[in-house]
């Protein structure tokens, strides 16, 4: 395993990680490994129809309807 040395930490940043360890129940050490691997971790993949599934259910196909005949939508953005 490789070593990593980071230098210039604010004290303040420390005191958290040592905090943060502590309420984890790790060493200072691992709780930095910890924060590092999710950081810099891939997020995982889902397939199309997961996202799909995963949306919530928030009306009635109905209330998605296209309104013909109006003229121009409401500028909503001032």
């Amino acid at each position: 395993m490789a070593n990593l040395l980071v230098r210039g930490i604010d004290e303040a940043l420390v005191k958290a990680l040592k905090e943060r360890a502590v309420t984890h129940g790790r060493s200072a050490e691992a709780e930095h490994r910890e924060i590092l691997a999710a950081a810099l971790r891939r997020p995982r993949k889902r397939t199309f129809a997961a996202v799909l599934a995963a949306m919530p259910d928030v009306g009635e196909d109905s209330d998605f309807e296209r309104v013909e005949g109006v003229a121009k939508a409401p500028d909503v953005f001032g």
